[in-house]
C-alpha cells in the first residue's frame, strides 16, 4: 500500500475553482475520508488523485512517486463507483475476475484470488448468480471485490454507499471499516454523510467551496473544529450559535450575549466590536432553574434514551439534549447552563475560531495536513 500527498492543488473549469490550493497527505493504511455538502470538491479531489481528470496545477505523489501526469491507468489505484459500475452481462465471478484478465495472469491465480475476496466478503455462494438478480447491498459487495482483487496500491471510493438504503448502509459501513482493518488498504472515501464518516474515517477532511477547511480524527473535528462551518456541519443536531454583545478583550472568561451572561474558555486572542459567536452544541446544554439563560420550551422531541429539546430564548431557537427522565413540557420556562470548558468562540467575520487558553493546551484544530 502507500501514502497519497497533494501539493497546492488546484482544478478549474473555465471561471469556475472546483479545487482550491488543496494539500494534505493520506498515511499508509489509512482510512481517510473526504466530507462535504454537494459541490465542495471532494468528489473532483477524488478523480485528480485517480488520474480521471487532470490538475490545472498542484502535484500529486503516490508512494513518494510524482504521478500528477500519469494517467489512471499507470497509478496502480482501484476505484469503486457510487453506482457500482457492474457488467450486467456477466456473472459476480466474471465481473471478480475482469480486471485479472486484462492482465493476462494464469488462470489459477485469477481462481485463487476471485475465491479469496469472495470469502472474504462472504459472496462466494454468489459466484455463478448474474449481478442483475443480487440485492443491492450484494451488488455493492461485487463492485468492492473487483476494486480488491487487484490488491492496487491505494482505493478510493466515491460515496459507494449513496444508493443503498438506511439499513443495509449502516450494516455496509461496519464491513467496509472491518474489511479496512484485515487488508489495511490506504482508502480514501468520499462522502456527504457525517455518519459515514465519523463511524468509520482515521481522520476526516473537511471541505467547502472547493477549499480543505480542516483535517483531523473523528473527534478533533467535533470537538475543536476551526471554523464556523465545520462546527455546524459536524454533529446532528448541529452546533448551536449565540451572537456576543461588544467586544471581547484578550483574557476574557465570560461574554454578554442577549438575556445572558456565559462563562467561557479564557480567550488569548481578542475580538473587537460585535464580531463574537459562542458555539456550544446540544449535549452540552443542560436546564437548570437558575441557568444562565432563560427561555420557552418550543418543541419536545423523544429519541429514546435521549429527548431533543427546542427552546426559544432572547439569543434565537437552541437545541439541546437531555435524559428521557428530565421533565419537560412544551411552553415550560426554563434556565439553560452551560458546559464552560466545551464552549467554542468563533470570530463573526471569518469564521475561524478563536484561541483561548483550554483549546491551546489541548492543541489547536488542524487545518492543512
Amino acid at each position: 500500500m502507500a501514502e497519497i500527498r497533494i501539493e497546492n492543488l488546484n482544478k478549474t473549469y473555465g471561471a469556475f475553482t472546483a479545487v482550491r490550493d488543496s494539500g494534505l497527505t493520506v498515511r499508509d493504511g489509512e482510512f481517510f475520508v473526504m466530507l462535504g455538502p454537494s459541490g465542495c470538491g471532494k468528489t473532483t479531489t477524488l478523480r485528480l488523485i485517480a488520474g480521471l481528470e487532470f490538475p490545472s496545477y498542484g502535484r500529486i505523489f503516490l508512494d513518494g512517486e510524482d504521478v500528477t501526469a500519469n494517467p489512471g491507468s499507470k497509478r496502480d489505484i482501484a476505484f469503486v463507483f457510487q453506482l457500482f459500475a457492474l457488467y450486467p452481462h456477466m456473472n459476480v465471478e466474471k465481473n471478480l475476475s475482469f480486471p485479472l484478465r486484462v492482465q493476462h495472469l494464469p488462470r489459477r491465480v485469477i481462481r485463487d484470488k476471485v475465491a479469496e475476496v469472495a470469502n472474504m466478503l462472504r459472496i462466494t455462494h454468489l459466484l455463478k448468480s448474474p449481478v442483475g438478480a443480487l440485492s443491492s447491498g450484494d451488488r455493492q459487495r461485487v463492485a468492492l471485490g473487483r476494486a480488491l482483487v487487484r490488491e492496487a496500491k491505494a482505493f478510493l471510493m466515491d460515496e459507494p454507499l449513496g444508493a443503498l438504503d438506511a439499513e443495509f448502509r449502516d450494516l455496509m459501513c461496519g464491513e467496509l471499516r472491518q474489511l479496512h482493518d484485515r487488508v489495511r488498504a490506504t482508502t480514501v472515501y468520499v462522502t456527504h454523510d457525517q455518519v459515514e464518516a465519523m463511524s468509520m474515517a482515521d481522520r476526516i477532511c473537511i471541505m467547502d467551496r472547493g477549499e480543505i477547511l480542516q483535517v483531523g480524527s473523528p473527534l478533533e473535528v467535533y470537538a475543536r473544529p476551526a471554523t464556523r462551518f465545520v462546527a455546524g456541519f459536524i454533529g446532528s443536531p448541529s452546533m448551536n450559535f449565540l451572537p456576543a454583545k461588544g467586544g471581547l478583550p484578550a483574557g476574557a472568561d465570560c461574554i454578554e450575549v442577549a438575556g445572558g451572561r456565559v462563562q467561557i474558555p479564557r480567550l488569548i486572542d481578542a475580538l473587537p466590536g460585535d464580531q463574537a459567536l459562542v458555539g456550544v452544541r446540544p449535549e452540552h446544554l443542560s436546564l437548570s432553574d437558575d441557568g444562565a439563560l432563560r427561555g420557552r420550551i418550543f418543541a419536545v422531541e423523544y429519541m429514546g434514551a435521549k429527548q431533543l429539546l427546542t427552546v426559544d430564548t432572547a439569543c434565537g431557537r437552541l437545541r439541546l439534549k437531555a435524559g428521557n427522565r428530565v421533565k419537560a413540557a412544551v411552553g415550560d420556562n426554563v434556565g439553560l447552563n452551560f458546559a464552560r470548558d466545551s464552549l467554542i468562540v468563533f470570530d463573526a467575520g471569518t469564521g475561524v475560531a478563536v484561541k483561548s487558553a483550554l483549546h491551546d493546551q489541548r492543541g489547536q484544530p488542524a487545518g492543512h495536513a
